[in-house]
């Protein structure tokens, strides 16, 4: 690239900033100064570390209350009627619907983004029908209940493998490392990348694209994490576009050998845009959630001695304790949907074009729906009825295989480990949408010291 079309880039991905991020930031500092709830999340990492309260301030008699900048909704009811509702569609990060003029002419000289990005057609994440359900059909049978009980034996050998690694990497440092870069993080993306085809000795570069990447998507961001996310989605497109040329020479057997190679059912399989555009979200989705979701667990299980027991004394209880941390912490904060046509929600009128927000995280909170809803209880009866994986034709594609993976790591970790400990002040990720931990430090324990790991 010269350096002139270098500085067009950087030009018109300014301007793309100014008239999206750019112009959010101003909305949501303007409502934050007014004290609204929603906003003051947005806008303060801070109030991010723990947001439920303000979440709460959300949880009135209305089924959709004013946000930062749209209509919002903190009930279980409301989130999952929008989130089944044929009247609504993904936001879609091309769409310019209710912008102002001088914004959509902005956006229009800017151009489309160098790079796919996770919320930009043709991401799953950002299309309908007929075409979200053409790319799902063409990847959903590599995470079918089937097929992630073949992979429990493997993820349960990798747990093992990373377990030892910790205990060495621990026995170095005086006992103590970090669980998000020494497991939490190393365990799904060794998984995803298997069940692709993609190499395990790059998983380090993988989680540091991933991790830079993962501010994409969010709202209203700075410039300069603006320019960050642009570099690491431009060096992961780069890389899987050159991958996925050596796949078409050279498959093996995965699944991302299998789009480059089969066409769907109608025939038409997938174009260059299309094939990358799913190749990075379902390699990325397939261990953002689930690094946060270990994460989270341990540390929900750090604060609750009491949960700790019941599980020690009852192993049978993982699988509901995984649904549990996925209630109370949800991986994922929010997601948005935008009406297709004029429609009512609970009653509500809401107008074609309008954007709703639902608060993932406070529908799982629902006193309506939990009893004592902010209690961590791994025996809640209903735990698997939160919305953390969506609802609707958009339900996450991995919530299998996260559910797996958060059970085997958890159990494999506090199994091997039961005097596990925090060994100082965790710091979580300072991400909008994705609530999760960038450290996690630990103390392993005296447990450690009565296994010998081979070096």
């Amino acid at each position: 690239m010269t350096a002139g079309s270098a500085a067009g880039t950087t030009a018109r991905s300014a301007v793309r900033w100014a008239a999206t991020h750019g112009v959010m930031r101003l909305a949501i500092r303007a409502r934050a100064r007014a004290g609204n709830p929603d906003a003051e999340v947005l806008r303060d990492p801070a109030v991010r570390e723990d947001p439920f309260a303000h979440y709460e301030r959300l949880r009135t008699a209305a089924p959709l209350v004013g946000g930062a900048f749209s209509k919002v909704s903190v009930h279980h009811d409301v989130c999952t009627e929008v989130l089944r509702s044929a009247d609504f569609g993904q936001i879609g990060g091309s769409r310019t619907e209710g912008l102002p003029p001088v914004l959509r002419t902005a956006l229009r000289l800017a151009g489309p983004r160098a790079s796919v990005g996770p919320i930009d057609p043709p991401s799953m994440l950002a299309v309908d029908p007929p075409e979200h359900t053409r790319y799902r059909r063409l990847v959903t049978r590599a995470f079918s209940a089937r097929a992630v009980a073949r992979l429990r034996e493997r993820t349960r050998a990798i747990a093992e493998e990373l377990l030892d690694d910790l205990e060495r990497d621990a026995a170095a440092s005086g006992g103590r490392t970090d669980l998000v870069a020494r497991y939490a993080s190393l365990l799904p993306v060794t998984v995803i990348s298997e069940v692709l085809g993609v190499p395990v000795a790059m998983r380090e570069q993988f989680l540091a694209w991933g991790d830079a990447a993962s501010p994409s998507l969010d709202m209203g961001l700075d410039w300069r994490t603006h320019r960050s996310v642009e570099r690491s989605l431009g060096e992961l497109d780069t890389w899987f576009r050159g991958h996925l040329r050596e796949l078409r020479r050279s498959p093996g057997d995965d699944l991302l050998s299998a789009l480059v190679t089969t066409a769907d059912d109608d025939g038409s399989g997938l174009t260059e845009q299309e094939l990358l555009a799913t190749a990075l979200l379902v390699f990325g989705a397939g261990f953002e959630t689930t690094v946060n979701l270990i994460g989270n667990g341990a540390d929900r299980l750090f604060a609750s001695p009491d949960q700790r027991r019941l599980l020690a004394e009852d192993p049978a209880l993982w699988p509901n304790a995984v649904d549990e941390v996925l209630r109370v912490e949800s991986p994922v904060q929010r997601t948005g949907r935008r009406a297709l046509r004029d429609t009512t929600v609970a009653g509500v009128p809401v107008r074609a074009g309008d954007l709703v927000i639902l608060v993932l995280a406070a529908a799982n909170r629902d006193p309506r729906v939990f009893d004592d809803p902010h209690a961590f209880d791994v025996t809640r009866a209903n735990a698997r009825e939160h919305v953390a994986f969506s609802s609707g034709i958009h339900y996450c594609l991995g919530a299998a295989l996260a559910r797996m993976e958060g059970e085997v790591a958890l159990q494999a970790l506090f199994e091997r480990f039961p005097d596990l400990a925090p060994a100082g002040p965790a710091r979580r990720r300072r991400t909008i949408i994705l609530r999760g931990h960038d450290t996690l430090p630990v103390l392993l324990g005296p447990a450690a010291d009565r296994r010998t790991v081979p070096a």
